[in-house]
């Protein structure tokens, strides 16, 4: 039994394979039928013989339905016709689970295809999608690795919020109340103070009302922490790591990458330094550009948009006013006004994948900006207690892994970097 991407290639013709998956689209005339199959590798072209197989297979190979699961047995040989220039000659074709008439058909609704989305993703575009995600996931878990981090796995149910306490999802917690984390980065912080360097993948959890094509309710957030770390040592950190995931999807995905029209030297060619753009510049030039904006506006997709749409490779804003950003970060010592902070923004108008930024280590600046957010303080006791305790500088990053992955594969819509989007009107399936 082998995979159909390693059935269908030129060291295999003239050998006898047995291959296992579904299919993908059947057409029979007289005599002969030609059965596209599927699995997690790619597809090949079975073609069945009336006599050349049992009766009993030749009926299974002409009435089966898309999506049917079959075993088949044959010799590869090439055929310039067929997807991928081979195809394999049946000797058996076994019908394992016929499959009802398929209730997607080509040209179906947005909405349907989320309502089915269960069966969607099993088309080869989502599939692909998957495969390029855990190759680029694989690529900063190794890089991780190599440099000497820590991987940790932080709770998900909180009592604090680390960003906007009004996007918080509330649950009841036995007899109290808790919340769902919107990011790892409190633990994180406390586990640098025996781990020197971690990082963890968890789902967060944002209830934003958004329904713009960036946002899901529920991602997966890949966080990083590290003790004696500054701002730009946090951002070189970055681009070293996103390299190494954009070099890794190259290496690992090329077919899936074509599918989405991504040539792999392309990303190939990404490696640091990326370019900064104080907030201020970016001010600047969106001015320039016709743009109604003044100090203190926040960039959102418009903007980064345009900001990035004539760049290949990400491009980090730093230093934004601190009325923008969470309490936790640094004071920038040049410009008060500012926290030393970055954003990454993916190149081709694709936008943030990346906040970060240096941790504030004063505890009565973050007294001070918990209080005048209205945050009750003693939620954040065991926080305040890392200041406390032998404090250092440090830094940490949050990258939303859909949004890399939208990015990479030209997506128009976030949904479709996740199996199962969360979104502010969908919780099904």
């Amino acid at each position: 039994m082998v995979s159909i991407k390693n059935a269908v290639s030129e060291k295999m013709v003239g050998k006898t394979v047995q291959v296992r998956g579904w299919v993908y689209r059947t057409r029979s005339s007289g005599g002969i039928a030609f059965v596209v199959m599927r699995d997690s590798t790619g597809i090949a072209q079975v073609t069945v013989k009336k006599g050349s197989v049992p009766d009993e297979d030749f009926v299974s190979a002409t009435d089966n339905g898309i999506e049917s699961s079959a075993i088949v047995e044959g010799t590869v040989a090439e055929d310039k016709r067929a997807p991928g220039g081979y195809e394999i000659r049946a000797s058996r074709f076994i019908l394992v689970g016929k499959a009802e008439p398929f209730p997607i058909t080509e040209y179906q609704s947005t909405e349907l295809l989320l309502d089915l989305r269960h069966l969607w993703i099993r088309s080869r575009e989502q599939t692909a999608i998957m495969r390029i995600k855990d190759s680029l996931l694989r690529g900063a878990r190794n890089w991780f690795h190599e440099n000497d981090y820590t991987e940790v796995t932080p709770p998900i149910i909180t009592g604090v919020a680390a960003e906007d306490s009004t996007s918080l999802f509330q649950i009841k917690y036995f007899d109290r109340i808790a919340f769902l984390s919107q990011s790892a980065q409190f633990y994180l912080e406390s586990l640098i103070f025996s781990c020197d360097k971690v990082w963890a993948l968890t789902p967060s959890f944002r209830a934003e009302k958004s329904r713009t094509p960036r946002h899901l309710a529920e991602f997966w957030h890949l966080e990083m922490e590290a003790a004696w770390l500054t701002n730009e040592e946090n951002m070189q950190v970055q681009e070293q790591m996103v390299t190494a995931m954009l070099h890794n999807v190259a290496d690992e995905c090329p077919d899936e990458l074509a599918m989405f029209k991504r040539d792999p030297a392309a990303l190939k060619k990404i490696v640091p330094p990326f370019d900064r753009m104080p907030y201020g510049e970016a001010m600047q030039y969106l001015q320039g550009k016709g743009f109604d904006m003044s100090w203190g506006d926040d960039l959102g997709a418009v903007e980064e948009r345009e900001l990035t749409k004539d760049r290949t490779i990400p491009m980090f804003v730093v230093n934004y006013p601190k009325e923008l950003k969470p309490f936790y970060m640094k004071e920038n010592p040049d410009d008060p006004r500012t926290y030393k902070n970055s954003d990454l923004l993916a190149p081709e108008g694709f936008g943030e994948i990346i906040g970060g930024s240096e941790r504030e280590t004063d505890n009565e600046l973050i007294l001070e900006r918990l209080r005048e957010k209205g945050e009750p303080l003693e939620n954040y006791s065991w926080y305040l207690d890392l200041r406390r305790y032998g404090s250092v500088p440090h830094s940490g990053f949050g990258l939303g892994t859909e949004r890399i992955v939208t990015w990479i594969c030209g997506l128009d819509h976030i949904r479709d970097a996740i199996p199962f989007p969360r979104t502010v009107s969908r919780v099904f399936p």
